[in-house]
């Protein structure tokens, strides 16, 4: 039984990327898996994976729009931190930030590859089940689990490729730039839609 339920994960998995929309969907998981890999590098332990979490909320709710799916935040919430709260080299790459010298280049390095290649699985996961069952109020955690962990993988590779593709040094700026949108709307000096429009317009730059 087991084995036909990963057989129907792998898919599932593969359907995600032949339905319709695919253009708008692989703009979001791509500009959202750089955002991420640029907060992985975040010098502070711990911080980085709330950015993270964040990142992959946002994405989560970009992909829900797209797919006409309603969206809450306390629903993506539970829905990427289950998914993603066994992912313990996540954690202790970002507790290796606390060393001081070499381990901090290590630690963040580790972890923005870890953090792009889980916001592209929590991508995968989001689209699959946003097409065989909706909303986040009907999650079968067991099975998204086991989704995500395959997904995991197959976002290492995605990663891979687009560290190949990218200039580093652009990505940081850019997410530096998103950092600063971030805060200015928090402040309250951007209203959403403006902060919605600059953010969409820096992730076109990634």
């Amino acid at each position: 039984m087991e084995e036909k339920e990963e057989v129907e994960l792998v898919e599932v998995a593969e359907v995600i990327e032949t339905r319709g929309s695919q253009a708008a969907l692989d703009r979001i998981i791509r500009g959202h898996v750089l955002w991420s890999m640029g907060a992985g590098l975040i010098p502070i332990p711990l911080f980085d994976i709330a950015a993270v979490t964040a990142i992959q909320m946002d994405a989560l709710k970009k992909l829900a729009e797209e797919e006409g799916v309603d969206y809450s935040s306390d629903g993506g919430k539970q829905f990427v931190t289950a998914l993603t709260g066994g992912t313990f080299a996540r954690l202790g790459a970002s507790l290796l930030k606390g060393i001081p010298g070499v381990g901090t280049v290590i630690g963040g390095l580790s972890m923005s590859a870890m953090s792009a290649a889980s916001t592209y699985a929590v991508c995968q996961v989001a689209i699959s089940h946003f097409r065989s069952e909706g909303s986040f109020g009907s999650v079968d955690l067991d099975q998204a689990k086991r989704l995500y962990e395959k997904a995991l993988e197959k976002g290492k590779a995605f990663v891979k490729k687009l560290e190949k593709e990218v200039d580093p040094k652009a990505t940081k700026k850019v997410y530096e730039n998103l950092d600063k949108v971030k805060s200015l709307h928090e402040e309250g000096v951007l209203t959403d839609a403006e902060y919605e429009e600059k953010k969409n317009r820096l992730l076109s730059e990634l």
